[in-house]
């Protein structure tokens, strides 16, 4: 906020959200903290609560719906249909966003949400063109969020079960695709490698950048080569196709930072600010300048940026 953010996402230190790793996300009394200094701000707070609860104890989700009514959350960002249902049957002020755990990447999913459980935004999966994002605001009025910085997940999210393979812990009911739990860092000589409930995920000679293992960005041997099999680790940048984003309709650019250090946050948001502002100052003179794409590059993951599926031409 400090750095220009309109509003903020967070979520509690419990499964209930996406990002469920030791050590991170708010307690109840640090985000009744956050969201009274964003209020004073004139920002807004999101309360993550995408993950699916499960059938043995639900009861976590339930509470930590009532718990961002509570603390007076803006909005809560949602993924499950029961959830929903109950959020908007309980608390029909309270605005509730489609997480883009939910896949939802054709108006008509996205209207069903809206007819039957009044959502008023929408996050899109990274899977979307540029004319697609376009053709869905043709056909609803549910305000769409997009991702503009952070990684680039290569999966359709919200049905990722790579890591479950490996761990046999789901990203969509525990919160994170690589459980702390199963995570190792070990030297071999001069080598670093990671490991993922000890298979080897990668290795990294001295010196080496080590990335957090995940299986979708391990480096893995195919066709007697090892290398980044299905996607080597970048950061989606939207910096350059800004203009042609928000006229396809986004309303809110979505940038990635739990999980992030407070000093990347900072730097991304500020310059996102700084871009944002100028298109708007003067859309049709808008060009993305060399210092913001070198600056965001600094904090990219592997140190370069894509724009993902943004700049496929088909349609």
């Amino acid at each position: 906020m400090d750095n220009g953010a309109d509003a903020v996402y967070l979520g509690f230190r419990n499964a209930t959200n996406a990002r469920n790793f030791e050590g991170l996300n708010f307690s109840d009394e640090e985000a009744a903290q956050g969201i009274e200094y964003a209020h004073k701000r004139g920002a807004k707070v999101n309360v993550v609560l995408n993950t699916y609860p499960q059938v043995n104890d639900p009861s976590e989700w339930y509470r930590t719906v009532d718990l961002a009514h509570e603390l007076g959350a803006d909005a809560i960002i949602m993924a499950n249909l029961a959830l929903l249902k109950y959020a908007a049957d309980r608390y029909p002020d309270l605005h509730l966003h489609l997480s883009v755990q939910a896949s939802a990447s054709n108006y008509e999913a996205i209207n069903f949400y809206k007819k039957h459980f009044n959502i008023t935004r929408v996050v899109l999966p990274r899977v979307l063109t540029v004319p697609e994002i376009k053709h869905l605001k043709e056909h609803t009025d549910v305000e769409l969020e997009v991702f503009a910085y952070g990684g680039l997940c290569v999966m359709a999210e919200g049905r990722c079960y790579l890591s479950s393979y490996v761990t046999g812990a789901s990203p969509n009911i525990e919160g994170v695709c690589s459980p702390a739990r199963h995570v190792k860092f070990e030297n071999q000589g001069p080598k670093l490698q990671t490991r993922l409930n000890e298979v080897l995920i990668a290795e990294y000679d001295e010196g080496e950048e080590a990335a957090y293992p995940t299986i979708c960005k391990g480096r893995f041997e195919a066709n007697d080569h090892v290398y980044h099999v299905m996607e080597e680790p970048s950061s989606l940048n939207i910096m350059e196709m800004l203009p042609e984003v928000i006229e396809a309709g986004a309303c809110s650019l979505k940038i990635e930072g739990r999980q992030r250090t407070k000093s990347y946050v900072a730097t991304v948001t500020k310059t996102m600010r700084q871009a944002v502002d100028a298109y708007y100052a003067n859309p049709e003179r808008f060009r993305a300048k060399g210092a913001w794409l070198r600056t965001l590059n600094q904090t990219s993951e592997g140190k370069t940026h894509t724009l993902g599926v943004y700049q496929e031409q088909w349609s």
